[in-house]
């Protein structure tokens, strides 16, 4: 694949339109972009992908399915054209790829096991607890328990095996974004755990609200560009909530949050 030419924005997306499809990077999350029982790709960004890239010109939607550890990587050694995983936008990304304005915003919740017996409804907690805790492999979350204090970290391939390793007794919570736990849980049909109300990370003392977006390699502005103009149109009419409330969002997950705001340092 030719080098975009950073100067005018990237040729990204006419070789799209030229080629008809475009390639989505998968992490496996729920309810984000992952591959369902049928085999076939579906979550709210590929939903949302398929509807935005008719728009500009791409019939087709392709998935790529990776851990999250290795999406940036990916997107950048270009193994798939488009990050579409729900990854929250901070500083440390922003300096790897670019952004597309957020679809959604979001808090955390923990799956603990049924009456949560420690009593965890925060990260100190879980801290001050002494709680084994687990996660996902390059979730913003491992940050927000190390800033609490957290020391007994364990890293899982995806929230369903978050919630075997609570129900197994082998860690006594899993923490993941609220509408990825709330899911899991419900869609298990598990009786030895339960979702938590949901959780307000700290970072320096501050409340944190975590906004997700499709990431983009850095020359392609283009690409970006066109994609943010039809997101806010969907924004607007409330298409993108439709398209979203499947999967387990509500208008409470909205937002008007822009890249630029959250790859501030």
């Amino acid at each position: 694949m030719p080098a975009a030419d950073a100067a005018g924005g990237g040729h990204l997306l006419e070789r799209l339109r030229k080629k008809g499809s475009v390639t989505l990077g998968l992490a496996g999350e729920q309810p984000y972009g992952y591959i369902g029982t049928d085999g076939k790709m579906t979550g709210s960004s590929p939903t949302i992908a398929r509807t935005v890239f008719r728009r500009l010109g791409v019939p087709r939607v392709e998935p790529f399915p990776t851990d999250f550890g290795s999406l940036i990587v990916g997107l950048n050694s270009q193994q798939f054209d488009v990050v579409a995983a729900g990854m929250y936008i901070n500083p440390e990304r922003c300096a790897q790829v670019i952004f597309a304005d957020p679809e959604y915003q979001m808090l955390d919740a923990f799956i603990v096991p049924k009456g949560n017996p420690k009593n965890l409804h925060s990260y100190k907690d879980i801290a001050r607890t002494g709680a084994r805790m687990a996660t996902g492999v390059g979730y913003a979350e491992l940050g927000y328990a190390k800033e609490a204090g957290v020391t007994h970290i364990t890293t899982l391939p995806d929230q369903l095996a978050g919630l075997l390793a609570v129900e197994q007794g082998r860690v006594d919570v899993f923490v993941g974004t609220a509408v990825t736990v709330r899911n899991v849980v419900r869609q298990s049909g598990t009786t030895k755990a339960e979702a938590t109300a949901e959780v307000t990370p700290l970072m320096k003392g501050k409340p944190v609200i975590d906004v997700g977006a499709f990431a983009f390699r850095t020359p392609e502005t283009n690409l970006r560009d066109a994609f943010n103009r039809e997101l806010h149109k969907m924004k607007k009419t409330g298409e993108l909530l439709d398209l979203m409330r499947p999967f387990g969002f509500t208008e409470h997950q909205m937002t008007e949050i822009t890249a630029k705001e959250k790859c501030r340092p």
